[in-house]
């Protein structure tokens, strides 16, 4: 679990890029020796709002860790997502950045005092995420709380 401290901004732990074609894009990143790559789905009982809605949609997911930071590709595959709209508003390219945070219902709220909105958020059981949208520079900012659970 990483360590985080109280900046939101802190702990780089992900770039997160949408791609047209899952496939395509692992083979040709494991030709230039980038791999080998985990794929990966949302957990079964994950709750995910976008745009304060029920998110009901589909990707394929793939990452590899590069220098200490994961990049996780994402294909949307079907329903209304920032990740369909990204891809249809400006194509193939980073979409997020992720950082790890400690308490992510604290850091949403200040920073929706400072004029950030909340894009999406998911609940997938050890991890919640929100992307925040600060509107600068055209990315999202994903905060990712890890939870700890008590045996």
């Amino acid at each position: 679990m990483p360590k985080v401290s109280s900046n939101p901004f802190s702990k780089l732990t992900q770039i997160g890029i949408v791609v047209k074609d899952m496939d395509e894009t692992i083979r040709k990143l494991l030709s230039f020796g980038i791999g080998p790559f985990e794929h990966r789905s949302v957990p079964a009982g994950a709750k995910e709002w976008y745009k304060g809605k029920p998110m009901n949609a589909t990707f394929k997911i793939a990452a590899v860790n590069v220098g200490g930071v994961e990049l996780e590709f994402i294909q949307p595959v079907n329903g209304d997502s920032p990740h369909q709209a990204f891809l249809d508003d400006k194509g193939e390219g980073i979409q997020h950045l992720a950082f790890a945070v400690e308490n992510l219902e604290e850091d949403i709220e200040n920073l929706k005092e400072k004029g950030a909105s909340v894009q999406m958020k998911s609940d997938l059981g050890m991890l919640k995420v929100a992307y925040m949208d600060l509107e600068t520079s055209g990315l999202v900012f994903e905060l990712m709380q890890f939870i700890q659970r008590v045996r």
